[in-house]
């Protein structure tokens, strides 16, 4: 099965589980769980980090499945401080090569980190996904992460 037809298919079997789920974090444990299985090996460690609404500017771990993640990140640093800061995917193949790259797992070597948004355009979270291969996620990956995210917290 090809990649877009694979990104595909869980898309479908997340919205088909979220269906009338009005718990955000069940639609992330959700997302986490079925984007894990469909990818492992290659997604190491998948999962999100939610926008603290007590402390603007700062992501704390919610929903995943991997090793222990970081508890918190501020916007402005890392992978996934810049995705939450720019609203844009970062799409990085060697993490050793970002000075502000945050080591949660000295073993990730690449990364994809792809900002969601609620139905009113307000970023709530970060979906991020490692690697411990060197440049594991290409287009691909971005075009089906994002059309995941997107629907996460926008759908009924």
């Amino acid at each position: 099965m090809s990649k877009p037809a694979q990104y595909a298919e869980v898309h479908q079997q997340i919205n088909a589980v979220i269906a009338g789920e009005t718990s955000r974090t069940a639609r992330f444990a959700t997302a986490a769980c079925l984007l894990s299985q469909a990818f492992s090996p290659r997604f190491y460690w998948t999962g999100f980090y939610e926008v603290d609404p007590e402390k603007g500017g700062e992501l704390v771990v919610g929903p995943y499945q991997g090793t222990l993640g970081c508890l918190r990140i501020e916007f402005s640093r890392g992978v996934c401080g810049a995705a939450a800061r720019t609203g844009e995917t970062q799409l990085i193949a060697d993490v050793h090569a970002i000075a502000d790259h945050i080591a949660c797992d000295s073993v990730t070597n690449s990364e994809i980190v792809v900002p969601v948004f609620d139905r009113d355009g307000k970023l709530c979270a970060v979906l991020d996904i490692d690697s411990t291969q060197a440049n594991a996620f290409d287009g691909d990956d971005k075009a089906g992460l994002e059309a995941i995210s997107a629907d996460l917290l926008t759908l009924a």
